[in-house]
């Protein structure tokens, strides 16, 4: 039996079911309910459209006893589950692997109402949902989100994708999954690097929309650091929360969701430059420290915000700076982002703490300018 859990809302939009994002620990038991559409009592549930007789497990190389764990619990329950293995981290997010795992779809003669289950990181999630919204024009999927940066990032919203040699998810669709189950008991294993990674989009949702989490960051940055630490779970709830509430009221891009992207616009220019070897959050903290700086020299945002930015980041181990003789090819990188209008650059800046706002086409002199305090 789960212990107890959180169950946040994420409403529907643009014709989507609405869903929920469960938080807590040993949450696995959840996942044969809503793999089925139905209830225990066996009643449909929201979002069921027939009962799924097939399962498929996508999970990365690493994590191949969870995944045959979650296969071998899902045919006790009467599904016939296969398993579906990919490469780790961003390999993953590749056309040719998208591929594999439609034609492994296709030999199981998967249907319809059949489900897609998605564990891992935010590249699994990320594939996992791109592979059910192109089979057969969309299929249910479920995230099972393991590391810090799935759980508050990719795995609630929607947004699925896979990179190509010209950018960072320039390919993919807008697909809400059926469910999110976040275990934090799988965050007790996650190597350092990787949790600390996952604190950059932690902390975003602090600056843009809840300072609580910043509050309780620097109050004790070290517990911040790992999964023991006393706030763990509220930090993850809380940036569930944002995200939840902003992608509510827009699934598709189009107006309050861009807030989201603040410090990810230079963040995927660095790991275009990096051929994704860079860890995504550390990237978003150099991104994050960038877009203060620019948000400052546009006359937009206070010094003693734009301050704690650095400040914060740092106290957590994440980096604030990256080569400064790399910004032409930066620069060349941000003008292909997907946030981009034509050749119009366009960045999230704040105008005060929680007052996120779109700078569009800023002086290239102010861009070096702002570069020049993240570059070394």
């Amino acid at each position: 039996m789960a212990d107890q859990v959180t169950r946040i809302h994420v409403g529907g939009t643009a014709g989507s079911e609405p869903y929920e994002v469960l938080v807590g620990r040993r949450l696995l038991g959840e996942l044969g309910a809503l793999v089925g559409g139905r209830s225990e009592a066996g009643v449909p549930s929201a979002g069921g459209r027939g009962r799924a007789k097939r399962v498929a497990v996508i999970h990365p190389e690493a994590l191949a006893e969870t995944g045959d764990a979650l296969r071998a619990d899902l045919a006790e329950q009467g599904f016939e589950a296969v398993v579906i293995q990919v490469p780790n981290a961003e390999e993953a997010k590749t056309a040719e692997v998208a591929a594999y795992c439609w034609k492994a779809l296709g030999q199981s003669g998967f249907t319809r109402t059949d489900v897609i289950v998605g564990v891992g990181g935010g590249s699994t999630t990320d594939l996992a949902g791109f592979v059910a919204a192109s089979w057969l024009r969309g299929v249910r999927w479920i995230a099972v989100p393991t590391t810090v940066l799935a759980m508050v990032d990719a795995a609630v919203g929607g947004k699925t994708g896979i990179n190509t040699a010209e950018g960072k998810n320039l390919v993919g669709a807008f697909h809400p999954p059926a469910g999110v189950l976040c275990d934090l008991a799988a965050l007790d294993s996650l190597p350092v690097h990787d949790f600390v990674s996952g604190l950059a989009e932690i902390i975003k949702a602090g600056f843009i929309a809840d300072p609580k989490i910043l509050e309780l960051i620097e109050a004790d940055p070290q517990g911040a650091r790992t999964p023991a630490g006393p706030h763990t779970a509220e930090l993850i709830e809380r940036s569930i929360r944002v995200k939840a509430e902003v992608v509510s009221s827009d699934l598709k891009e189009s107006g309050l969701r861009e807030i989201l992207n603040y410090g990810h616009t230079l963040a995927h220019a660095i790991e275009k430059n990096e051929r994704y070897e860079w860890r995504h959050g550390a990237a978003v903290a150099v991104g994050m420290h960038f877009a203060a700086e620019l948000g400052r020299l546009a006359g937009r945002l206070d010094d003693a915000t734009a301050d704690r930015h650095r400040t914060i980041l740092e106290s957590v181990g994440l980096p604030l700076s990256y080569r400064y003789d790399q910004w032409p090819r930066l620069l060349e990188n941000m003008k292909v982002d997907k946030k981009s209008r034509g050749d119009l650059l366009r960045f999230i800046v704040l105008d005060g703490l929680a007052k996120p706002t779109v700078l569009e086409g800023p002086d290239p002199a102010v861009l070096l300018a702002a570069y020049g305090e993240v570059g070394e």
